[in-house]
């Protein structure tokens, strides 16, 4: 059997946005450790339609999408935190994801979820990666007990080239993976 699959959902319109990052961390941690990994990025996101149930028609990106996360062990899901909650780009990926009712893993059953949330506020962080465990409690999910918060008002975690170098999120991130891998392997 090969390794757990990992698939990571986040960002926004902005290239290279904080949450992105941070979910491609915890992506890397969790090939360190041996998983298979993809990416759905803030410009993959923004490519999928206005999800509509009554329309059973799904474009190539939108296929794509769900038959990775219908195969997938473990997800992480990062997101900003707009006004309090998870973005419409994030949320429409999500609703996507109702394709998946009628499979024998319902949504997120038996998965491990990891989250990520980024916002220029620990109030916004707080609400937020709460109101995304909700999400992923209604789906059937296993949130990890650890969450990574980002206050992108306050932290600056990336250098100049992108890479993570705050030690306190370099920890979270690591821990994130390890508890995906974790869950993602008792459900295996």
């Amino acid at each position: 059997m090969s390794g757990p699959r990992v698939v990571g959902i986040g960002g926004t319109t902005r290239p290279g946005s904080s949450g992105e990052r941070l979910v491609r961390a915890v992506l890397a941690a969790c090939e360190d450790r041996g998983a298979t990994t993809r990416m759905f990025g803030g410009a993959d996101l923004a490519a999928l339609p206005h999800f509509a149930p009554e329309i059973p028609e799904r474009t190539e990106a939108q296929r794509d999408f769900v038959a990775a996360v219908r195969e997938c062990d473990g997800l992480v899901i990062g997101t900003p935190g707009y006004h309090g909650g998870v973005s419409g780009l994030v949320k429409n990926a999500i609703d996507l994801l109702e394709d998946l009712n009628a499979d024998t893993r319902v949504y997120f059953d038996r998965r491990a979820v990891g989250l990520v949330v980024s916002a220029a506020g620990w109030q916004a962080c707080g609400v937020t990666l709460q109101a995304l465990r909700g999400i992923v409690h209604a789906m059937r999910g296993w949130p990890t007990p650890i969450g990574i918060a980002l206050n992108s008002a306050e932290q600056r975690p990336f250098d100049e080239d992108g890479r993570l170098i705050d030690n306190a999120l370099t920890r979270q991130v690591a821990l994130q993976a390890e508890q995906i891998l974790f869950l993602a392997g008792a459900a295996r």
